[in-house]
């Protein structure tokens, strides 16, 4: 499914329709060039999610913990991996436990990542504003979150 959006209020409109069917235990990974907007997606999760706190990029720290929203939610910025050996970084707690996971940068460590998951690539287009984003489900509660999507 794509999705082309004008500006960073609409790509967090569309979060925040997503973050209304998220369950806990499920993860969501972002993809897409620096400043592409997967922090401003993020963001349009949390709060659908009903968290309040400023949310932040957790580039230097791997990963912010959200526990104050409908759903605690698990931001993570797997950019710094891009090089590291395999590591046991207990990631499975976050994407097994009671909230959603939200990884930016996952294709760094695709195989520690849950096999079941939504894919967003934020793509820029030639208007710096716009964003085409591209969901790709990969299992079926991520699908009927896309045909959800569709249907609204």
């Amino acid at each position: 499914m794509k999705i082309i959006t004008n500006n960073e209020k609409e790509t967090k409109r569309v979060a925040k329709k997503i973050s209304a069917h998220l369950k806990p235990a499920m993860t969501i990974l972002l993809e897409g060039q620096l400043g592409a907007g997967k922090t401003a997606f993020t963001k349009g999760i949390a709060e659908g999610l009903g968290i309040q706190r400023l949310l932040k990029s957790p580039t230097y720290t791997l990963i912010r913990e959200y526990t104050e929203g409908r759903l605690p939610l698990y931001h993570m910025d797997l950019y710094r991996l891009e090089h590291s050996e395999d590591e046991e970084l207990g990631l499975e707690e976050y994407f097994y436990g009671s909230g959603v996971s939200v990884v930016e940068w996952g294709s760094f460590m695709k195989e520690d990542l849950p096999k079941e998951h939504l894919m967003i690539q934020i793509n820029v287009l030639n208007d710096p504003e716009k964003r085409e984003l591209i969901l790709e489900a990969y299992g079926e509660q991520y699908q009927n979150i896309v045909r959800r999507l569709e249907d609204e």
